[in-house]
Order: structure tokens, then sequence, then C-alpha cells
């Protein structure tokens, strides 16, 4: 045999080894390994089949790196060379991989068929990008293919993923033969959007057409209207769906549980819940989360108890959901101890399980204990996304913690989410309730698409620190921009008008809710009005309003007029409206404490004490006045009267030293707002225990000169201490923020923001 002639059967048979390699479907890795070193052995790169086929090899056992290789050594690969890799892409969901690799096929010079073309729009589906998505179907219409079933069902499909659902029902429209999946996917889109009647028709065209529904139609449409907040219609199609002999699986279950359970159904939800035990479906760990969920929502905490303890495996769901459940129901103690425990346990907890514990500390009054978590989820290596930071600012904002806001926006600007709507309305917010509303409005004017939660929050801001003009101006600028006021709009600039005392306007404002909005006044906005006239002196008229409302008053409505009353030292109509409170908070020492205080400003003392005996023989005690001052990034509470803070002799010393100071210019305490039988002298000692005047003294003692102070107070401020910090701003040279329940007060030069009315 010649020389030739060997070498021609050594590489024939090279080609049947690769073959027997190549040729089998389920190929391992290694066997894949080894055809590559033979083809590298003999250069049958040149062979494109060959090479293909190792691509496929590499691309099924996900090797994504060494299959593009082998795409980039073979000299003239063709279109199904391309879309082998393509398809793997696609399947595996490495859609920019797809793309870029489908970008490069159309580089050399190759058009698309009609099998790369579904595995590209399959792509650009699954990023949700739209203007590549476009572009793919532009090269299907042109190269003809936009025809095909296959390319017109993945469009359909992308189209929807993209949300755009006209394009979608085009490309449907133009479908010859529209299968189950298609109809599918196009009703379920319609049902996302919260179009009732357009789904619903397009549903049963499709059982006129002669396409049956199957399982994930019905699935769809009612995930679909649980989406869009049709709950009672997610409901609806449920029932439906079980009359018409379907079964339920345990995605359907999944799906309709959350809406029953913000519907609030519980007999529902138990119907449900019988249904999962006969079918067996209790050990589908989703459904199991459904069923958390639900009885969380209906506040059937010991049910929901009972089905989380009943699970074989707990896994991370099924945590998230008891953890919110508990939360949702005020179980902060148990919510945290629980998280704890599963933390201690090595369980894997997500994003989304510290994001709902930072939420459950936030709405709960356990501010400090929200930004530990937040701290924690980031040593934890948890990435904080675009839900966990308007989560953990509102706590930010409640105890004035500026610095951690700060943090929190700084990191929500590296993240590139600062400009989310839901994350700058609660920057928005945040630094409105740390006095700085200038920044407040930075952050507005940065978030390119507003919608009404953000408007809502900058009126709220400017009414908060008693800017009436500019809340007017953006309630205006609101609606120039297209925006409709709703009732948390009309609730913000009421506010900022009985901040000011603008009676005019807040009463044109309240009755053009109705005949310019359609709106009808709710009982906060009564509320609002009722503070407006009464603050202003106009007590009587404000009663009259109060007995004029179509609904019957509440605590804030009433509220609002025994604290005016007691600014006015109005006896006759706090007495009335502090019986009223008496019925509905009876156990609300606050109502007692503002009749007393109007009893002992007029020295009427046998009536202080009739009150006191109530508030003795009903176990109340008056809420302790107490303030936050944030310094060196660490929130610090006073009390009043407090005399155990390690630092309390030298903020007396201090308190002393500005006294004598204020003494010498003409100041002298304002002991009429001692409101207890005692000496003067003893007025004036009472009056050096309040809290903010406490804070504002520990910020002098432990931050450098001319440094900003930020003060909260847990109850109104009194004049006395307006007056006290008027001074010491001037004297200091300090700007001062003190927020207390009414508005924000920014003292600066001897001066206040709210012009001594608040």
């Amino acid at each position: 045999m010649s020389l030739s002639a060997q070498a021609l059967a050594l590489l024939d048979s090279f080609q049947h080894t690769i073959l027997n390699c190549l040729n089998s479907t389920t190929a391992s890795l290694s066997q894949t390994r080894q055809a590559h070193a033979h083809i590298l052995k003999t250069g049958l790169f040149n062979d494109t089949h060959l090479a293909t086929k190792l691509l496929s090899h590499y691309a099924n056992n996900m090797c994504f790196a060494d299959a593009t290789l082998v795409l980039d050594l073979v000299p003239e690969p063709n279109v199904f060379s391309f879309s082998t890799l393509i398809y793997a892409f696609s399947k595996f969901h490495q859609f920019h991989h797809a793309l870029s690799t489908f970008s490069q096929m159309l580089t050399r010079g190759l058009m698309p068929d009609n099998r790369v073309l579904p595995s590209a729009v399959k792509a650009c589906a699954g990023l949700s990008a739209l203007k590549p998505g476009r572009q793919v179907h532009g090269i299907a219409s042109v190269s003809g293919f936009d025809s095909d079933s296959f390319v017109q069902s993945s469009l359909v499909h992308m189209y929807v993923k993209c949300n755009q659902i006209r394009d979608a029902h085009r490309v449907f429209d133009r479908m010859f033969e529209p299968d189950v999946v298609s109809w599918s996917a196009l009703v379920a889109a319609y049902a996302r959007q919260g179009c009732v009647d357009e789904a619903k028709r397009l549903f049963s065209e499709m059982g006129d057409s002669g396409v049956q529904p199957n399982l994930i139609s019905w699935n769809g449409m009612i995930a679909g209207f649980n989406h869009s907040g049709l709950y009672s219609e997610a409901v609806l199609m449920f029932l439906d769906m079980h009359l018409r002999g379907f079964e339920p699986d345990g995605t359907t279950i999944s799906s309709v549980l959350p809406a029953v359970g913000d519907l609030e159904d519980l007999v529902m939800g138990m119907l449900i819940h019988g249904y999962v035990i006969k079918q067996g479906l209790v050990s589908d760990k989703c459904v199991s989360s459904a069923l958390i969920d639900m009885y969380g929502k209906c506040s059937c905490t010991s049910e929901m108890s009972q089905v989380f303890d009943q699970m074989d495996h707990m896994d991370v769901g099924s945590c998230n959901a008891f953890i919110f459940g508990l939360s949702r129901n005020g179980q902060v103690e148990s919510s945290l101890r629980l998280f704890r425990q599963l933390k201690d346990q090595g369980m894997e907890l997500n994003v989304v399980s510290w994001t709902s514990m930072i939420a459950c500390c936030s709405q709960n009054g356990r501010d400090m204990e929200a930004l530990e978590l937040f701290r924690e989820m980031q040593i934890a290596g948890v990435k904080p996304n675009s839900v966990t930071i308007p989560c953990l600012l509102p706590a930010c904002g409640n105890i004035a913690a500026l610095m951690h806001g700060k943090a929190a926006h700084c990191f929500s600007l590296r993240r590139g989410i600062s400009t989310d709507v839901y994350v700058g309305s609660a920057l928005i917010d945040m630094y409105a309730k740390c006095g700085r509303i200038q920044a407040s409005r930075i952050c507005f004017d940065g978030i390119p698409t507003k919608n009404l939660v953000c408007w809502n929050a900058v009126i709220a801001g400017y009414a908060m620190h008693g800017k009436a003009k500019e809340a007017m101006e953006i309630f205006d600028l609101m609606q120039r921009s297209g925006q409709k006021p709703d009732i948390i709009s009309f609730t913000c600039v009421l506010s900022a008008c009985s901040q000011s005392g603008l009676t005019e306007e807040g009463s044109y404002y309240f009755n053009s809710m109705s005949s310019k909005y359609g709106i009808e006044a709710r009982v906060e906005h009564y509320a609002c009005m009722v503070t407006l006239l009464s603050r202003a002196g106009k007590l009587e008229q404000a009663y009259a309003m109060i007995r004029r409302m179509p609904v019957n008053p509440d605590a804030c409505v009433w509220g609002a007029l025994l604290s005016s009353c007691r600014v006015h030292n109005n006896v006759s109509l706090g007495e009335v409206a502090a019986e009223k409170l008496f019925e509905l908070e009876p156990s609300n020492p606050g109502n007692y404490i503002l009749l007393s205080n109007i009893y002992a400003s007029k020295g009427m003392w046998n009536e202080v004490n009739r009150v006191r005996d109530m508030m003795k023989n009903k176990g109340l005690r008056k809420n302790p006045g107490c303030s936050w001052i944030e310094v060196k990034n660490k929130v610090h509470m006073l009390l009043a009267g407090d005399k155990s803070h390690p630092q309390m002799t030298q903020i007396i010393e201090k308190l002393d030293k500005l006294s004598r100071e204020m003494k010498k210019l003409g100041y002298f305490p304002e002991i009429n707002f001692v409101l207890q039988d005692v000496e003067e002298q003893d007025k004036e000692q009472i009056l050096c225990g309040h809290s903010e005047k406490l804070a504002v003294v520990f910020g002098l003692l432990n931050t450098p000169p001319g440094y900003p102070l930020q003060v909260i107070k847990n109850l109104r401020i009194c004049g006395d201490c307006h007056v006290v910090i008027k001074f010491i701003s001037s004297f200091e040279r300090r700007e001062i923020f003190v927020r207390d329940t009414n508005r924000f007060h920014h003292f600066k030069e001897g001066a206040c923001s709210c012009g001594d009315y608040w």
C-alpha cells in the first residue's frame, strides 16, 4: 500500500472514531473532548459538518466557551452551525450570547432561516428587548419567513413579553391557524393589562375556532387577572374552570390564592385548602407558600402557622411568606425571632427575606432595627434592590437618620436605581422628614417619568415644612402635566393650607374636589378643614362643619378640634370634642391630657384633678415627651425630665448658661406653658427638662460649631421651647431643624420657618 493510501486509510479511521463519538445523542463531555482532540490532530476543522456536530455537543453540555471557540475556528460556517449555537444559548437562557451570535452570523452575510429566527426572537423576549425584537421581525419580513407559523408564534410571545399587546395582536391576526399556545399567550396578555372584556372575548373565540383552551390557557387568565388587581375576576375564572371540568393544578392554586387573600375571602380560601389536601398538592412548595400568604392576608395566623409547621421541607419562598404574614399581622417579635432562627440554621435567605424584615420593622416603629438589618444584609452579601430601598428609607425618615438616608441614596445611585419612581418617591419623603426639603425637590426633579406617588410625596413634603405656596404650585404643575389628583393629593394640599392658615385657598380646594374633580370628600379631608378653620380661630365655623359632615366624624376630626381648643383655650368646645374622643378612643391618654391642659390654662384645678383621676381609674399614663437627635451617625434618645443620661450634668450646665444669656437680653421663661399647680420657680425648672431642649443642647455639646442639628419630638413642641430654640439658633449660629407631630420647624438666625404659627 502506498504512503498516500495509508494516510487516507488512517484519516478514514479517525473520521470513523470521531463520528462514533459525535453521532450519539447522549455523548458525554469526555467523549466530546476526545472527538475534539481527534479533529485537532487531523486538521478536520475544514469539515463543517463535523465541526457543527462538535459545537452542538459542547452547547448541549453547557460548555458555551468551547462551543464558541469551535465556531470561531470553522473556516466557512453555515447557517446550521450558527443556528445550533443560537438555539442552545436561547434554550439555556443565555440570551445576550444568543443575540451576539445572531449578530455575528449576519455580519458574515448569512441570512437566517425559519430554524434560527424563533431562537433569536426568544432571546429578545427573554431580555424584554423590544428594539432588537423589532429588528429581528424586520429581518424575518425581508427574508420571507414572517409567515412561518413558528416564527409568528415566537413573535407573538416576544411582543407580549415586551408589553406591546397591539403588535402581538397584529402578528396573531396574520397567523393562518394559531395554535393553543399563541391563543393562550394573547388572552393572558389582555388579562394582565386588565382588559376584561377583550380577554374574555378572545377566550371565547378560541373555543369557537376549534382550539380548545387547556390548563395553561386557564392558568394564564387567572394569573393575568390577579396581576392586574382584578381579584374577583381571577376567582370567577377559577370557579368557571372548575365547573367546566378542568382540574386545577399547583400553578392554578398558586395563581388564585393571592387573589382570594386580597379579597380576604376566608371561606373560599378554606375551600381551596380542602381541595389541595384532597388532591395531594400539599407537598407543592408553591402551593404551601400561597396558602400561608392567603391566611396571612385574612389575619388567620394560627392557620398560617399550621400550614407552615406541616411542610415536609421548608424552602426560602415559604419562609418569606410566613415572615411577611407575621409582619402583616403585627407579630413583629415572632417575625424577627423566626428570621434569626432561620439565619442561624443556615437557610439561604434571599433579598426578599431581608427586604420583608426591613419593611416589617420600618412599618411597626422598629426603625433602629430596620437600619441594623440593612447593615447585616450587606455584610451577608445580599444585594438590596429597588424594593429594599423604599422599605428602608421610611425608617430613616421616621427618626431623621439623615446620614443613614444619604448612605441609602448613595447606594441607589451606585446601583442605578435612584431614578426608579418608587425609590425616588421614598427619597423625596425621607429628605422631607429629615428637614431637607431642597434635597426632596432635587430628587423629584430627577425622576424622568413621574407618577402620582412622587407628585403626592413632594406636595406632602412642602406641606410638612409649612411651604404652602410651593405645595400649591406643585399641585397646579401636576395637573398641567396631565396627572389627575387623587384623594391623597387633596389631603396634602389641604394640609399645606392648614399649616399656613390659608382659609380661603383651603376652602377653594375643598369645594373643588367634588365640583371640578368628582371626588367626594373623605373624613381625612374634613379633618384638614377642621384643623384649618379652628387653628385660624374659627372654632364655631369648624364645629358647624363637623355637624354638617355626611359621614360620622372620627377621632382625627374631633382630635383636630380639641387640639385647636387647647391653642385657643376654648373650654366649652374642648369639652364637647373631648367627650366624643373619650367614646371613640377611651384608651388614648393624649385626649385626656389635652382637656386637662385646657382646664389648667384657665386655672380650673378641680377639673384638672377630675380628668387626672379618670386617667388613673382607667390605668392610663401620659406619654412622656421624647426627642431623638442624630450625632456622628448614631441616633440618641432623650426623655423629658430624665436624669439618667450620662451627659445630663453637662446638658443642664449648658442650659443654665444659655438661660442667663437670654435673660440678659430680656427673655424670661414662658411659664404659662407649665400646666401644673406649682410655684413659679418650679415651673421654670420643669421647662428646662423638656426633651427637645435637652436634645438641642446635647447636639451643641457633641458637634462642631456651626454644625446643623436635627431633632424629632414625639409631641407638639411647646411655646417656651420654640422661643428658646429660636434664641439658640441666633446665639450659637446654628441651623436647627425640629420636627414635631404637626410639622417641621426650621430655626435660623433667631427666626422659625413656621412664622410662629403652628
